[in-house]
């Protein structure tokens, strides 16, 4: 009916979960070192739920105590789980904290299960007329899917929602009923619930089952009808499959009871709710929040989800009538934003426009008394190659500043930039700004070159909170409590219809202009202190400052590309791909999309049936990722067939038919750009286009490099790489006296080491135990288990077992020096480079396995992968120091991993040769020598 009333009940732990683990690998931690990914998750999928829905009632259900009924008849229920984050544990009283201020009912019930409270409230709803949607991701609330109960499975990773009504189940399960996933669950067990199920019975075998016999009393009844083991198993585990048909079973009369008037959706207390999100640091959700309750929405939140969508009910809220997401009610007019934060309507401030005249020598006299000045430049666009200056605004006083506006004209806009170059060339005057490597390629274009000391907030922020943002807005909010104007206001969102910064009046030019030069000189007072707390000062001023430099010259020298030799591999590399598809076919029995990891999956699982026990994803297709399929490839050549093809297909689209795309028109040249304070770990991180992942592994990935040419015909390429830097790093920090004697005495390190593990002559170690060797010696600092080893290797799980603890033996310091990286990280919550550079872990002390350990094993990598980041940007700024001092014409072009490549002038190279070498191996006195391998070449491919 249309207007059936809708109730929507949240698995409020399924979901937390699944908030907190989606961002596992990229966690949102605030400026207080809180991880909030956890509560960010739960509220974006409660906030999507009611943009997109606007459900009349609402509440959200929470375990408390576990099931006392499941415990009491199998003391082993759940047993197996890791015990609870502790970032999760931290975040359910803000949860329910931000559901109480939303006025949304939360439900829990002593001894009770999330999944019994929903199932109870949801028969009980039913008789009441009511469509339920029932909102998780766990499966096995499918079997109380009815014509008016549904699963609705929020959006992850991409993929849309998926509501599961009766015909869902039917697919999902093999089932007739949706009552029958009981039986199903209790056939094949749980292994997340520590449901046993019957032995040797997984998905295909319980839909078979089903199919025959239609319960698992029937099937239990019917055994004369099973053959061999699987008969004497089921007559076995008869007991074992009840009582799992138990523990699987949603309970739907668990003692809470629905009533409609309490679940009504109701108009949130907006102050409480902004205040939690203030404290939580959530810009975009506070937004967001602001939005959805004030009736602003999005077209896409319009649609209502396999529903017809009736317009809502008015209710009351005090006297007055308000209508919470219809169109017919003012809420705008009735929720007052508040916000904990000031804006620029809030701040008393001078912001002056100098344009030009006595103002302008007046300002510029000011400007050259000053010891510290900020300055951020406005311009046509953000890629600097592009950019013309619009204008720029300049502050030394918080609250104060002058924006310069310029002219269109290029002639006249040198000439305005002509009257600042004292400034900008004056070595006294300390420049600030955010982000000052785009600032100073932009001055490049207008022959300025940024002079003096330098203070980039960016930069200084990524040395004290690395795991944060940093961009200007969120330090802001953070730090000085105040949101800034956004550009969005001025020029309008992204596409066509954005305007440029020229349209903008000058008055709202001058605002937003000089409020960021402002606020970044008031961030630049709020850092300094937290720089000399962190013991950071001197990495900041002497390593990324001057890199920044040195960047900001790599990037806008970009290099030559070999469009033709681009477009002649594009073709070979179709041919390959067809190749692969035509053996992929033939080997399959049919055509099929290959590129589908569904069709794919029917293919290797069901047709061809490669796995007994194929792993599933959350939407119950067949998983063909790389993981899985790389553990299968040994066996199977239609595997290696499809991984072949996916890496071909990825090289050809990611590089060979885009590079010549990224090629610039006002150079000729790529320019990719060298983003310092992405990697915590200090390494850089190269985009648009990312030359750091071209493949090198293969063939035609390393052919993309011979793509990459010198200047002209007057120049070479040479390519400086160091040597098992991180190898050499770990011997030295361990002091692991063998290997950094191996190192001294120059040694290939991978057959000494074999040579040591298998005990047997250096002259005697073969090809293989060398290749096994080396992946250990590269594996042990990320943690390297048997199981990983193994499938690195030909060893088998025992093998490398045995191998992993030889090396051990054999290197006794390197574990002692593992060991003591762990105790420092759980004593000071940090590890840190050769140079000071630290890296935060959060969760060294927490009580979860899985994420305490991945905080292990960064205890261990991140000094190692940092100090070499810290080495080789010590090189480039030496180097970079001395080919300008030299006045040479060889420049220096990209920074990839431990590999340099310089656009190197043919009478300069013998000379630079040496010199590049020299600066490179000593740029850090190590107790192990640093070696750097030279190669030169017309290409890129030749020089490495």
């Amino acid at each position: 009916m249309a207007d059936q009333k809708r109730l929507f009940l949240l698995d409020a732990y399924a979901l937390i979960f699944r908030g907190y683990y989606a961002l596992i690998k990229n966690p949102r931690i605030n400026s207080k070192g809180m991880d909030t990914s956890a509560i960010m998750g739960f509220v974006n999928s409660l906030f999507d739920v009611i943009k997109r829905e606007k459900p009349d009632h609402l509440a959200v259900c929470f375990d408390k105590g576990g099931s006392t009924e499941r415990t009491e008849i199998f003391p082993e229920y759940k047993a197996n789980r890791d015990e609870t984050p502790d970032a999760i544990k931290v975040a359910v009283p803000f949860i329910q904290e931000i559901l109480k201020a939303m006025h949304i009912p939360v439900v829990v019930l002593e001894g009770w299960e999330a999944d019994d409270i929903i199932g109870t409230l949801a028969k009980q709803a039913e008789k009441e007329d009511y469509k339920v949607y029932m909102v998780t991701p766990d499966k096995d609330f499918g079997q109380l899917v009815s014509e008016n109960i549904f699963m609705y499975r929020p959006a992850r990773m991409g993929n849309g929602i998926e509501i599961w009504g009766i015909p869902e189940v039917q697919k999902r399960f093999g089932v007739e009923r949706p009552e029958q996933v009981i039986d199903y669950l209790g056939m094949m067990g749980d292994a997340s619930d520590n449901i046993p199920g019957l032995p040797g019975v997984g998905d295909k075998t319980a839909k078979k089952f089903l199919q025959e016999f239609g319960s698992m009393e029937e099937l239990l009844a019917n055994t004369d009808k099973l053959r061999g083991k699987m008969k004497e198993k089921v007559e076995e585990n008869a007991e074992l499959g009840l009582l799992s048909k138990k523990l699987a079973t949603i309970c739907i009369d668990c003692d809470v009871k629905f009533n409609a008037e309490n679940y009504e959706l109701s108009m949130p207390d907006s102050t409480k709710v902004q205040e939690i999100f203030e404290e939580l640091e959530f810009r975009r959700l506070k937004d967001q929040f602001i939005k959805i309750f004030s009736g602003e929405q999005d077209s896409s939140a319009e649609k209502a989800t396999k529903e017809v969508t009736k317009p809502k009910q008015s209710q009351e809220a005090g006297s007055g009538q308000f209508s919470l997401f219809g169109n017919n009610g003012d809420v705008g007019a009735t929720i007052k934003e508040v916000s904990g934060r000031n804006t620029i309507k809030d701040v008393s401030h001078l912001y002056q426009s100098v344009t030009g005249g006595m103002a302008l020598e007046l300002f510029l006299q000011n400007l050259m008394q000053q010891s510290q000045v900020c300055f951020d430049t406005e311009t046509t666009s953000l890629n600097p190659l592009e950019a013309e200056l619009v204008g720029i605004a300049f502050s030394w006083e918080a609250a104060k500043g002058f924006y310069v506006p310029f002219p269109e004209e290029k002639d006249e806009a040198q000439a305005l930039i002509e009257q600042l170059r004292p400034f900008f060339e004056a070595e006294g005057i300390e420049k600030i700004g955010q982000n000052l490597k785009y600032d100073i390629k932009v001055l490049q274009k207008y022959n300025i070159v940024v002079k003096g000391k330098l203070f980039d907030t960016m930069l200084a922020h990524y040395l004290i909170n690395p795991d944060m943002r940093h961009n200007m807005d969120v330090l802001s909010e953070t730090y000085l409590n105040y949101t800034p104007i956004s550009i969005t206001e001025l020029i309008g969102k992204k596409g066509k219809n954005q305007l440029s910064m020229r349209a903008v009046p000058l008055d709202q030019q001058t605002e937003y202009a000089v409020e960021d030069a402002d606020i970044t000189f008031q961030l630049a007072n709020h850092f300094r202190p937290e720089l000399a707390q962190a013991n950071t000062e001197k990495l900041f001023n002497e390593i990324e400052i001057p890199l920044l430099r040195v960047l900001a010259d790599m990037e806008m020298e970009g290099i030559n590309l070999d469009k033709e030799f681009l477009n002649s591999l594009s073709e070979d590399l179709e041919s390959d791909i067809e190749q692969l598809v035509q053996k992929i076919y033939k080997e399959a029995g049919q055509e099929f999309n290959i590129a589908s990891p569904k069709q794919l999956g029917e293919i290797l699982f069901d047709k061809m049936k490669l796995v007994e026990k194929p792993k599933k994803t959350r939407t119950g297709q067949y998983s063909t990722a790389e993981d899985v399929l790389s553990y299968l490839a040994k066996d199977h050549e239609i595997i290696r067939n499809v991984l072949e093809y996916r890496g071909l297909s990825k090289l050809k689209s990611t590089y060979v038919d885009a590079l010549p795309e990224q090629v610039a028109p006002s150079t000729g040249r790529v320019h990719t750009a060298y983003m310092q304070a992405v990697a915590a770990t200090g390494r850089l991180s190269s985009n648009n286009p990312n030359l750091q992942n071209i493949p090198i592994r293969t063939e035609r990935g390393r052919q993309v490099r011979k793509a990459f040419i010198p200047r002209d015909e007057n120049h070479i390429l040479l390519a400086a790489d160091y040597s098992q830097i991180e190898l050499r790093i770990i011997a030295a920090l361990s002091k692991e006296t063998t290997m950094i004697e191996a190192f001294k005495n120059g040694e290939d390190i991978h057959a000494s080491t074999a040579s040591k593990v298998f005990n047997i002559p250096l002259d005697e170690v073969t090809r293989e135990q060398r290749s096994n060797a080396k992946t250990v010696n590269f594996g042990i600092i990320y943690g390297v288990s048997a199981f990983g080893l193994s499938n690195q290797t030909e060893l088998s799980r025992t093998e490398a077992k045995e191998l992993i603890e030889t090396y051990y033996k054999t290197y006794p310091k390197l574990r002692n020096y593992m060991s003591d990286q762990i105790d420092f990280a759980r004593e000071n919550g940090y590890v840190q480079t050769v140079l000071g550079r630290r890296r935060y872990l959060k969760d060294i002390n927490g009580s979860n396995q899985v994420v305490r350990g991945a905080a292990e094993r960064n205890a261990i990598n991140a000094p190692i992968q940092g100090s070499a980041a810290d080495i080789i940007k010590i090189a480039m700024i030496n180097i970079y120091n001395k080919l300008e001092a030299g006045n040479y014409r060889t420049k220096m072009l990209l920074q990839v991993h431990d590999e340099l490549v310089f656009d190197v002038y043919k009478p300069e190279l013998e000379e630079l040769k040496v010199m590049i070498k020299t600066e490179m191996e000593n740029a850090f006195q190590l107790e192990v020598p640093l070696v750097v391998e030279l190669g030169e070449g017309d290409n890129w491919l030749q020089a490495h």
